[in-house]
């Protein structure tokens, strides 16, 4: 049986929240501003990070956000490098997380469909 190494969890961690810090303090594109990082999930040979956020506002379309993210992706994997001690940087992939927006939407339907009974 393998062992499943916890390193991928820690650095997920590590990646999460030094990314929620760069882009609360440092990254200046308004189209990054409010959006809440989940989650972070590395490969285990740490080469690749998929990054799951959403907008603080749920009605808002992530479009934009990715626009920024994949703008600021440079920037930010030259702040984790100094901050972070990796042998090497992993690729960062941004990906809307719209589980909330779907979990309203269903909640919606409920009502809308408990309501008109």
């Amino acid at each position: 049986m393998q062992q499943v190494s916890s390193r991928p969890l820690r650095v997920g961690e590590q990646l999460r929240r030094e990314l929620t810090l760069l882009l609360q303090n440092e990254v200046k594109d308004p189209r990054v501003a409010n959006i809440i990082i989940y989650d972070v999930v590395m490969t285990k040979d740490l080469s690749m990070a998929r990054i799951y956020f959403s907008p603080l506002d749920i009605q808002q379309d992530a479009t934009e956000s990715v626009k920024g993210l994949v703008s600021a992706t440079g920037f930010l994997r030259t702040q984790l490098s100094r901050r972070l001690k990796l042998r090497k940087m992993p690729e960062l992939r941004f990906i809307v997380d719209d589980t909330e927006a779907k979990g309203d939407r269903i909640e919606q339907l409920l009502r809308k469909s408990f309501s008109s009974n």
